[in-house]
């Protein structure tokens, strides 16, 4: 079958929680049901406006609060902190199928990069940091006199920062919880339950789990997005999964692209069904994170959605097309254009920067307002009294950069 491009953003869309005006009223329960239903949620530590793990659940839920995210990692245990294709808060009934991700981090540590940092007896300085982390309990990176010595790469990690992290990687320490941002250690046996600890998948089981759950969050995908949604599993590994279900529980089909083209991809049988079942998404305007997963692949957002997104955070100035800190416009099922904010805690304002409508958008009085209202409910959730953003409005008019 062929998805039209339509039909393929609502379901890519739908799967992202993105449909609805939101899933429903904040708690913390509904929180762990919309990361669960993402799949994990990216931290991340720029504050631009409000970092990404906030700004993701804040998109989708009404009412949302930064506590809420924060119970359930740290004291309801029911998020885990690891890498997926960067630092994520993932549900920690998944936390089995880390395992591998465990073990390949172990045969790392003889690798020249870890052993600069650790020194010339790395051993018997994970040993100690961990002894101690054992002894003492939660400990942060600068309980530690040595944890950030030296200059250049690895944020000028010393070796006992260099232990915490190799230990954390490697599955013996997990992050107990953030505190102002900065990684709480703690032995993994007093942070994961012991009933997803116990459990010991094969790597094949992995496999096979990892590529079903990308495929359902995601709806339709070539093999390497399947591999890439976790970062779990090799593209070689998930093309022949796919090979060897093609046929059983998943299909090959055709998706149109914003251009028209068509590109092959999996797909689960009960795909027309689960088409069926869709609603048009709301046309309420949202402002999406940078981080979002929903652009986090810009090549399939560009693909999927015609639009061409870069995070130019890393970006010298004088270098960016648009700004520092650029949030996505997603009206509808269109990304319609990008704003780029910035907030000034201690003057209680939200200073839209630039705003840019993508081409043959105009700013006309009901998206105007729209994005007002989304800029308004920003603000206020970033806890901010003002929002600036009339000069802004009046370039795009004009058609000004």
């Amino acid at each position: 079958m062929t998805l039209t491009n339509r039909q393929a953003r609502h379901l890519f869309l739908d799967g992202h929680g993105l449909s609805d005006r939101s899933l429903g009223r904040a708690t913390a329960d509904r929180v762990l049901e919309t990361v669960r239903a993402l799949g994990f949620v990216q931290l991340d530590s720029i504050n631009t406006v409000e970092r990404a793990h906030h700004m993701i659940l804040y998109s989708r839920l009404t009412g949302y609060r930064r506590s809420h995210l924060d119970r359930l990692h740290g004291k309801d245990a029911a998020l885990f902190e690891h890498w997926t294709h960067d630092a994520s808060l993932i549900p920690v009934e998944y936390f089995p199928h880390w395992r591998h991700r465990f073990d390949e981090a172990r045969e790392r540590l003889e690798k020249p990069v870890w052993r600069a940092r650790l020194g010339d007896d790395a051993h018997a300085v994970i040993r100690a940091v961990h002894d101690r982390v054992a002894r003492e309990g939660p400990l942060m990176a600068r309980d530690f006199d040595d944890a950030h010595k030296g200059e250049g790469a690895w944020w000028g990690w010393g070796p006992s920062k260099t232990a915490l992290e190799y230990l954390w990687r490697a599955g013996a320490l997990a992050i107990a919880r953030r505190e102002r941002f900065e990684k709480v250690y703690d032995l993994t046996e007093r942070v994961i339950p012991d009933e997803h600890r116990s459990r010991e998948p094969s790597r094949a089981e992995t496999v096979d789990w990892a590529c079903r759950e990308a495929l359902a969050r995601l709806g339709f995908a070539t093999h390497g997005e399947l591999a890439a949604f976790w970062d779990l599993v090799s593209p070689e590994e998930a093309r022949a999964w796919a090979e060897a279900e093609n046929g059983r529980d998943i299909v090959e089909i055709a998706v149109e692209g914003a251009d028209g083209r068509l590109r092959k991809a999996w797909a689960f049988n009960e795909i027309e069904g689960r088409l069926d079942d869709l609603a048009p998404p709301s046309k309420t305007l949202r402002l999406v994170s940078p981080f979002d997963p929903a652009i986090r692949d810009r090549r399939r957002a560009e693909r999927l959605f015609g639009f061409d997104y870069r995070i130019e955070v890393f970006v010298p100035a004088n270098k960016r097309t648009y700004g520092y800190y650029v949030l996505p416009i997603l009206e509808g099922d269109r990304f319609v254009g990008r704003i780029d904010l910035k907030a000034h805690r201690g003057d209680g304002v939200l200073e839209a920067r630039g705003l840019w409508l993508e081409p043959r958008m105009r700013l006309t009085p009901s998206r105007e307002t729209g994005l007002r209202r989304a800029l308004d409910r920003l603000a206020r959730f970033a806890e901010l009294e003002e929002v600036r953003a009339d000069e802004a409005f009046g370039r795009c008019r004009r058609g000004e950069a």
